[in-house]
């Protein structure tokens, strides 16, 4: 026997409230550390754009880190045959140095962006807990960020 319409719907949004009431638990220790973005020209024509980077910590990954890059949306010109619409890509480094242990890193990555800007590149990174300083650059003429963060142990 089927459900009527109403009770259908009062089912899914009562597992609705339940998802997001269990799912929240999950990110109550979680953080997010966004550094200044950083305005740079790319290769592949004669192309700019801003390189977005941020860091996520959390309780259940003690002494680790995720470091995210993400270009936004490409200007410029570049070959082929749409040369208002570019592909270009620029090596970007977030090296990070950890005040607390003294340990060192970087995550390396040529983000590839075009006119609606690139993926997401992310990695863990094992930087040990404590304060961590953050130096994010580029291959290119560009404006360097920097910041902080703090890695639960």
């Amino acid at each position: 026997m089927r459900q009527p319409n109403i009770a259908r719907a009062a089912a899914v949004l009562a597992g609705s409230a339940v998802a997001v009431i269990v799912g929240s638990g999950a990110q109550a220790n979680a953080t997010t550390v966004e550094f200044p973005q950083v305005p740079t020209l790319a290769t592949g024509g004669l192309c700019w754009t801003n390189v977005r980077t941020w860091v996520e910590t959390n309780q259940q990954w003690p002494g680790r880190a995720i470091f995210n890059v993400r270009a936004l949306p490409v200007s410029g010109v570049g070959p082929g045959a749409y040369p208002f619409a570019p592909l270009c890509e620029v090596y970007t480094t977030v090296a990070w140095h950890n005040m607390t242990t003294g340990a060192t890193g970087a995550y390396n990555n040529i983000v590839v962006t075009g006119i609606y800007g690139s993926i997401q590149y992310s990695l863990f990174q094992d930087t040990g807990p404590g304060r961590v300083e953050v130096t994010v650059t580029t291959n290119n003429v560009s404006i360097p960020a920097r910041g902080w963060f703090d890695v639960p142990a």
